[in-house]
């Protein structure tokens, strides 16, 4: 049981394969098709955030010449931004407008976001929110913070074990796995009022909360019955129900974007290791993804793209982040991490992913673009080790 519900947990707890080192930018390819932009602001601060914006982002390049747009951002009082695109030499305008948010660092992120729609078509992704395990204190506590880490909030403070936090879609509770007693328990917290309540506490392991893109129901996976197995139950984790049910070991339960479907890591199969299961998520047969990997976990399927499924994949001595592709039917690893690239999860725009870079005591969260591999640092130093993130879309 012990082995079995080191899976369960995930790789997150594994050790790692490789000696410590400092992880900075990767820069594996240049992408022929980026987008060449000129970025200005009156203000340093809100130039800073915006270059550090359009650099992380796969599909950019910054300029200071010769670039294909230029984009301003103007502050306009306390929590609003404006945002003016104009295209060539001659400056043609594209675009102008006044971007509102909570305060002025979130309104350039969603300004930033309009202008990365007006001059590549893509989905802004810049103005989610990250929710994750954060080590500041020496202990696993669940912070949010915005993808740049600004504006970062600690939200536990009881120093017990923590893991795979999530959050419930309409962004007002955040679902986790804890050892607050004994065993490990999956808990809801409210950030409205920092309230956390039990969502599952049965007889053996508790873990793997996820609630459906409606937020009507959660699935998880309970051992309470012999063996650690999916279930799925409504959105105040009662009227529970199982849907596997084998001498395997399953784990990492996660929606389809329009929740008929939920994909996970099961070892069913003969070799004994873990691979994509896909199957209703009103139960029925399993159906396994051949991805071409011999190991493969922590799936999440992309809401942007329903075609594309992110995981994290065996490759060599280590892990990385690998794709897999339901219409082709092919997996491909899109990570170069130098050390382990693990729990992966889409940002909005279905092309890039935030995973954990790992290398032996030292957990980093990085973007990571999947059609190019460039891969940029999120998380400080002076977090310390931040891992296992969740990201909400604005």
């Amino acid at each position: 049981m012990q082995n079995a519900f080191r899976f369960l947990l995930g790789l997150a707890l594994a050790a790692p394969l490789f000696a410590q080192r400092e992880i900075g930018t990767v820069d594996v390819a240049a992408d022929i098709q980026t987008i060449a932009v000129t970025i200005s602001s009156s203000s340093p601060e809100l130039q800073n955030l915006a270059l550090k914006a359009f650099g992380a982002h796969g599909r950019y390049r910054i300029s200071d010449s010769g670039s294909a747009f230029k984009i301003t951002f103007t502050p306009a009082g306390a929590t609003a931004v404006t945002v003016s695109i104009t295209k060539g030499s001659a400056g043609t305008p594209v675009h102008t407008e006044t971007v509102s948010g909570t305060s002025q660092r979130n309104a350039l992120l969603r300004a930033a976001d309009v202008a990365v729609t007006k001059t590549s078509g893509l989905r802004g992704f810049f103005a989610g929110k990250l929710a994750f395990v954060g080590e500041a204190t020496g202990k696993t506590e669940i912070y949010t913070s915005d993808l740049f880490f600004g504006e970062a909030q600690r939200w536990t403070a009881d120093g017990k074990q923590i893991m795979s936090p999530r959050w419930v879609p309409s962004g007002t509770r955040i679902v986790f796995t804890s050892y607050r007693t004994s065993f490990p328990d999956i808990y809801v917290l409210e950030l409205d009022n920092r309230r956390i309540s039990l969502l599952a506490s049965f007889k053996g392991t508790n873990s793997g909360g996820s609630f459906s893109p409606d937020g009507q129901r959660v699935a998880m996976v309970l051992s309470g019955e012999g063996n650690p197995e999916v279930y799925v139950g409504n959105a105040q984790g009662r009227q529970i129900r199982r849907l596997t049910n084998n001498q395997a070991v399953e784990a990492s339960p996660t929606w389809s974007p329009d929740g008929s479907r939920l994909i996970f890591t099961s070892d069913v199969i003969a070799t004994g290791r873990p691979q994509l299961q896909v199957m209703s998520s009103n139960g029925g047969p399993m159906t396994r993804l051949v991805t071409g990997f011999n190991y493969c976990a922590e799936p999440d399927w992309s809401a942007a793209n329903p075609n594309k499924i992110v995981f994290t994949a065996a490759q060599g001595h280590g892990f990385q982040v690998a794709v897999y592709d339901l219409a082709s039917g092919k997996g491909a690893v899109v990570s170069k991490a130098p050390a382990d690239a693990i729990e992966p999860v889409w940002m909005a725009d279905g092309r890039h992913v935030v995973c954990t870079f790992r290398a032996a005591n030292t957990r980093s969260l990085y973007l990571v673009d999947t059609e190019t591999g460039k891969a940029t640092r999120l998380s400080p130093t002076s977090l310390g080790n931040a891992s296992g993130a969740a990201y909400l879309a604005p």
